[in-house]
């Protein structure tokens, strides 16, 4: 498996010419890196101007391994090449290296690059990325990849520091200026270059935020006078090492990188609204920085907001009043971390009175819609406090706890509440305190603890009785001036007591299930179910030419190839038992069939589009200029498989992709609108179907798809 490495930008708050002045004395060997033994150049180059200057070096190392390795190998040193390529025009510095020891079993690629910082001709950045595949290493593949690593890792954080040394070295000798490159001809004389007065070094001042990242990050961050706006970012986006310091917390350079590479594979592949920095964060964190499987659950929230809306939530929803009344939850200050405080009186709140006059789906809308008040309030206080806060603490008191809030129902409704906010919310829950527990609370923490994440579990503190007034209580973690009235403190609380529901509030389950607003289908999607031999379809008519249908759907489960035809004829109504003949039922009436078995292809019906194939899980955007009026026929049908044409048998890749779907059943959720070409706003060229990777796509199948992705304009 290949090791990738990419940095963040680092920012020297020095010129380019000084910095490479500093650069330059790391050879033919730094002190500072005990492992760099020698260089040696091998190739120099330099252009006649002297604006360009090549050369390249044989670096001995001593890597810092066990004997035995050594003794295996039958190596003593390690020996890299690296070419440096300096363009004193451009004001920029390209470093490429490789292995050349052991090149044919282990592959080390690296790049670096210092350049002028885009906004401040002054200062300089540096960007560096490196890859390794260890192909065969006489059975100490493993070993030698966590030394690699380790190594590597180590001398990254060095990096700035060598520059920083140098630079400090050069300012004792008095040199503080280097003066940049002019062509020959307009370089001035030796006198008058004596006598130009040496500068003082740079001084460090503060960046602005929009200085430090061109991404979306940072422009949310430096809008503080308003509510944050979804943003999108783009691919020119860049983190910069101070940002991240500063809005994200103190990373190791193995966990930056996982976050730039993230964040790239989103900006390139995800069409839709790109999560900000702390939140790609947090899944990072929730899979121990797996990228793989923190992009799959990332992948799978980001659908999942975007088919309930869940962005707009704190926008276009409002609470009903009876939450407002009997919901004992709030906002309180923060903790002294500087975390938002959470405070929910559970012991005080009619699980079952909420429950029967609202509906487990309108609690669960409240809930997110909590979390997502959550989330701004963190992105505050990180600005307040001058640090990052990324998770709140919640404190939970139990007073009054008893068997009625064991009630079923109510104890499913917190599972499921549970469930959903442990898939999209991770390491939002800085730290839980659990008050007042009475003796009731094993029975419901044994109910609810195996739906709780190991790492979030770990946040828990549970206090019985008084216990949380005494040493490590409630004191270590909240201000005194900010403990609630209810537990003996000074300041009040405007969390609501709760209290019970009246019963006249309560709905008959006829009713909640006809008019409870459904978080599950409440939006613009449809969904549908795609069967072997049974596709779904819809209709469209068009009166005006140059209409233009637009579609946007997700493949929520198995592989479909989407259609477009067109016909003259309007196609019968379906019959109820269209998927009779196929032995299947289409539950929830699903799945509509519209082009009748008696058609034929170029009489009655002609495809207009070239069949896309998409896979599972992917987000598909796009658009068609229709050329005739008459009927559109858009379709969505099972994906099989192909099968060897010399052999008639699958594939080996074929059968096990086919292991991945259960059933021979997929489902999509889509939305399709019509508009006026006058209407549209863009060219022809965006008219394209567009692919939002998501987790179970590697690299390569991801670029494959992408090659067959457009879809093109009527003929």
């Amino acid at each position: 498996m290949v090791q990738k490495y990419q940095s963040p930008v680092r920012v020297y708050k020095h010129p380019f010419e000084l910095i490479m002045a500093a650069y330059e004395r790391r050879f033919p060997t730094c002190p500072l890196i005990p492992m760099f033994v020698d260089s040696d150049t091998v190739n120099e180059f330099k252009s006649e101007d002297g604006a360009v200057h090549v050369i390249e070096r044989r670096c001995k190392l001593d890597i810092d391994a066990p004997r035995l390795l050594k003794k295996i190998a039958g190596v003593d040193y390690v020996y890299f090449v690296q070419k440096n390529s300096l363009n004193s025009r451009e004001r920029t510095l390209h470093i490429e290296a490789h292995n050349e020891t052991f090149s044919n079993r282990v592959i080390i690629n690296e790049h670096c690059c210092y350049s002028v910082h885009p906004e401040n001709e002054d200062w300089t950045c540096f960007e560096q990325s490196a890859s390794l595949d260890i192909k065969s290493f006489f059975g100490f593949e493993s070993t030698v990849e966590k030394i690699a690593m380790k190594q590597y890792t180590s001398n990254i954080k060095k990096g700035k520091e060598i520059i920083e040394y140098y630079l400090h070295q050069l300012e004792e000798e008095g040199i503080t200026f280097v003066p940049r490159w002019t062509p020959p001809s307009l370089a001035p004389s030796s006198e008058a270059a004596s006598s130009c007065k040496k500068r003082a070094v740079a001084t460090a001042v503060v960046i602005p935020d929009t200085a430090l990242t061109e991404g979306p990050s940072s422009e949310a961050l430096s809008n503080a006078g308003g509510a944050p706006e979804p943003l999108v970012g783009t691919p020119d986006d860049k983190l910069d090492a101070d940002y991240i310091k500063r809005y994200l917390g103190d990373l190791t350079p193995l966990q930056e990188s996982c976050l730039i590479r993230l964040r790239q594979w989103l900006q390139e592949t995800h069409k839709g609204k790109i999560p900000k920095d702390e939140h790609i964060l947090r899944f990072l964190r929730a899979r121990d920085f797996n990228i793989d499987k923190a992009r799959e659950i990332m992948c799978q929230s980001l659908t999942w907001r975007k088919q309930h809306q869940v962005d707009y939530i704190l926008d276009t929803w409002n609470p009903p009043q009876v939450l407002q009344d009997y919901y004992a939850g709030g906002w309180h200050h923060h903790d002294k971390d500087g975390r938002p405080l959470y405070v929910l009186r559970l012991g005080q709140m009619d699980t079952k009175g909420l429950v029967r006059a609202l509906g487990e789906e309108a609690l669960l809308r409240y809930v997110l819609s909590i979390n997502e008040e959550g989330l701004r309030r963190c992105e505050e206080n990180t600005k307040v406090f001058g640090r990052p806060i990324s998770s709140w603490t919640c404190l939970v008191d139990l007073e009054g706890l008893n068997m009625r809030h064991l009630w079923r129902p109510g104890v499913k409704a917190l599972l499921r509440i549970i469930e959903v906010v442990e898939a999209n919310y991770p390491e939002t829950l800085g730290r839980l305190l659990i008050l007042r527990a009475p003796r009731v609370f094993p029975v419901l923490w044994t109910l609810v603890s195996p739906f709780i994440d190991d790492n979030t579990r770990r946040k828990f503190l549970i206090y019985a009785g008084n216990d949380y007034q005494g040493p490590g209580g409630l004191l270590d973690y909240i201000d005194k001036e900010i403990i609630p009235d209810f537990l003996s403190g000074e300041c009040m609380c405007e969390v609501p007591e709760g209290g019970l529901v009246p019963k006249s509030l309560y709905r008959t389950a006829e009713e909640l299930e006809n008019e409870d607003l459904k978080l599950w289908t409440e939006t613009i999607y449809q969904s549908a179910s795609v069967f072997k031999g049974a596709p779904h379809e819809i209709l469209i008519q068009i009166v005006d030419a140059s209409s233009v249908i637009t579609w946007d759907f997700d493949v929520c489960k198995g592989d479909i190839v989407f259609n477009i035809y067109h016909s003259k004829r309007s196609p019968q109504p379906p019959k109820k038992d269209s998927l009779g003949t196929h032995g299947l039922t289409s539950p929830g009436g699903n799945n509509v069939q519209l082009i009748d078995k008696v058609w034929q292809p170029g009489r009655d019906y002609s495809m207009v589009e070239s069949p896309l194939i998409c896979k599972e899980g992917e987000s598909v955007q796009g658009s068609h200029v229709t050329r005739w009026p008459g009927f559109y026929i858009l379709q969505w049908r099972f994906h099989s498989m192909p099968a060897c044409a010399a052999t008639n048998l699958p594939r080996v890749d074929d059968v096990l992709a086919s292991l991945q779907v259960p059933s021979h059943k997929c489902k999509v959720m889509y939305y399709t609108e019509v508009l006026g070409s006058e209407d549209f706003r863009g060219s022809m060229t965006s008219l394209e179907s567009s692919h939002s990777g998501f987790s179970q796509l590697s690299a390569a199948t991801t670029s494959s798809i992408q090659s067959h992705s457009s879809s093109t304009v009527s003929r």
